[in-house]
């Protein structure tokens, strides 16, 4: 059976266009904060943040739009019993992302084949604010949209943010294609109508491209 080119591709941000490192964000907000790394781990994610499972944690709720910035602020300081400067506990916590060359290359071959490119992820504010603040070129020149978990207030897998990432490209769900790292979220795509695909490789996302006729891929 062929595979339909699709009007419009999202790309999953984390392990799939960058690197990540929650460890390294703990450590530099521990610094910052003059705290143990244990405790900036238990404030984020543990019980000292009244967290019953994963979907009630300090930073999930930052991903899921229910803190803004300043309030993520203050409810960390309040919790480490520390006030450093906002704009350096920012900078500690988001400075935690390398590029992953392959699929920055790719995603520039895309967008100058004229390729429709969104990013569909999890995240947060100062998360987003920096990874879009010059230092990855092809993230502010490459994509015409950007859908996050933060400003939809959903996380993927909720049905919820495929809706929004449809409805703001313009196009019905099974004219999207969508590549994600996290077997959950490529699953609540495909549910949702997407046709997703894995992330495990640049090289395999090319293939699957080429697959359904892309452009640039």
């Amino acid at each position: 059976m062929s595979l339909k080119t699709p009007k419009f591709i999202y790309f999953d941000l984390g392990n799939v266009l960058v690197t990540f490192c929650n460890e390294r964000m703990c450590r530099q907000m521990a610094a910052v904060a003059n705290a143990p790394i244990e405790r900036v781990y238990e404030v984020l994610y543990g019980d000292a943040a009244g967290a019953n499972d994963l979907t009630d944690t300090v930073q999930w709720r930052f991903e899921a739009g229910r803190f803004s910035g300043h309030e993520y602020y203050e409810h960390v300081c309040e919790l480490l019993g520390a006030r450093p400067e906002r704009s350096a506990l920012a900078f500690a916590c988001a400075d935690m992302f390398e590029p992953i060359d392959a699929s920055m290359r790719l995603v520039e071959r895309l967008a100058a084949a004229g390729c429709r490119l969104g990013l569909l992820s999890n995240t947060n504010a100062w998360h987003w604010e920096h990874l879009l603040d010059g230092r990855f070129a092809a993230l502010n020149n490459a994509f015409e949209l950007e859908v996050t978990s933060f400003g939809a207030q959903a996380m993927k897998p909720d049905p919820t943010i495929y809706l929004h990432a449809a409805q703001a490209a313009g196009c019905d769900p099974e004219e999207i294609f969508f590549t994600d790292d996290r077997p959950e979220n490529v699953e609540g795509a495909r549910k949702a109508g997407f046709d997703a695909e894995r992330f495990e490789s640049t090289e395999l996302l090319i293939d699957h491209l080429r697959q359904r006729g892309v452009s640039g891929a």
